[in-house]
């Protein structure tokens, strides 16, 4: 697990090649300074195979809405227990 604690430094991490090794983003999908679904286009330019979760407190009928998902993404709403978290991460780096 790697953290970054904005935007930014999600940015400057893949951009200097340094996470490589991510397989899985896991993002809100409304954050101060960017958007989650605006941060993960960005960073897929340097890691084309990288999968996204996004989560919200919103519900995905309402983040699509907003215009923030287009529909279709992996998505959690909030609350969720670590469990289910697990279960989705797995979902997805295993489809």
């Amino acid at each position: 697990v790697v953290e970054a604690a904005a935007p930014d430094e999600a940015h400057e991490m893949f951009r200097s090649g340094g996470a490589s090794k991510i397989d899985l983003m896991i993002s809100d999908v409304v954050m101060p300074g960017a958007h989650g679904p605006a941060l993960f286009k960005k960073l897929s330019v340097w890691h084309p195979s990288l999968r996204v979760l996004y989560m919200s407190g919103y519900t995905d009928d309402e983040v699509i809405r907003a215009g923030r998902l287009e529909g279709g993404e992996n998505f959690m709403e909030k609350p969720f227990t670590s469990q289910r978290l697990l279960e989705r991460v797995r979902e997805i780096l295993d489809s």
